[in-house]
């Protein structure tokens, strides 16, 4: 094994930023089938909780360190939010009227997909990102402090804290969240994961071949000058000679995948067509 080292070029690595954050309804059985897009999101803050320490004492010293269960928590902030959330916020629209809400209603569950970047020091914040998908949310009140318009103008940040029931993750303790890292995952893969959550739209989408040898049975392509273009004689290793593959997509709706379904596209052993 080599030296230790510090500090390498490129290994300068941060986290910032978020965006594409997305908000699932939970239906009855547990699944979120229709997502929608949520504009204006200034913040995602992951706050765990428990998990405290109970120390057991014997023969004078300490014996044992038991840890509690751990919650999941967060805070989202917002300048804006799709009327969707009205209602999973505690709201009602009134049937007939148009623009009319009631609050104090029944919070509903909902599942959340959140993207924050991964900078370093060559690629700045465009080195890659954390896809955080987060289950069985529900959220506590935002407040909104309304003043007058002035030489300092201000738009109002909504902020609502949430807390989280863990799903099912065969093999593991259930979970409220999983979080993907794009510089480490076939990025092909992670295409088809992100197909699936923020929904498609009908027409061809190229990506990076994961192939290490040539498939006889598959097409290649090259971007040349900005068009993707067959490869008549491919060769070698497709992955590091860039070579493109090309899935055909239909519409289809934004969802949520459960956890199994995730790992199973991120494993390949999910049947995502194309």
């Amino acid at each position: 094994m080599a030296k230790l080292a510090w500090d390498q070029t490129g290994q300068h690595l941060y986290e910032t930023g978020t965006d594409h954050c997305v908000v699932y309804p939970a239906a009855s059985d547990g699944t979120y089938p229709e997502g929608v897009a949520w504009n204006g999101v200034t913040g995602w803050t992951e706050s765990p909780s428990g998990a405290d320490e109970t120390a057991l004492y014997a023969d004078n010293i300490k014996y044992l360190s038991l840890r509690s269960a751990e919650e999941f928590g967060a805070t989202l902030t917002a300048y804006t939010y799709p009327d969707e959330f009205a209602v999973l916020d505690g709201s009602a629209s009134i049937e007939g009227l148009n623009g009319v809400r009631i609050y104090q209603q029944a919070r509903k569950s909902f599942g959340l997909a959140i993207r924050t970047l991964i900078g370093n020091d060559i690629d700045s914040n465009d080195h890659g990102y954390l896809l955080h998908l987060v289950y069985g949310l529900t959220a506590s009140p935002s407040e909104r402090g309304y003043s007058t318009v002035n030489d300092s103008p201000e738009a109002i940040e909504f902020s609502w804290e949430m807390k989280s029931v863990p799903v099912n993750v065969t093999g593991y303790k259930p979970t409220s969240i999983v979080t993907i890292d794009s510089t480490k995952v076939s990025a092909a893969k992670l295409a088809d994961l992100e197909d699936i959550i923020y929904g498609t739209s009908a027409g061809d989408r190229y990506f990076v071949s994961d192939d290490t040898t040539v498939d006889s049975t598959k097409t290649y392509y090259e971007l040349v000058n900005g068009t993707y273009t067959e490869v008549s004689s491919p060769e070698g290793n497709p992955h590091t000679k860039g070579y493109y593959e090309k899935k055909t997509l239909t519409d289809t709706t934004a969802r949520l995948p459960l956890p199994d379904e995730v790992i199973a596209i991120l494993k390949g052993t999910a049947n995502v067509g194309g």
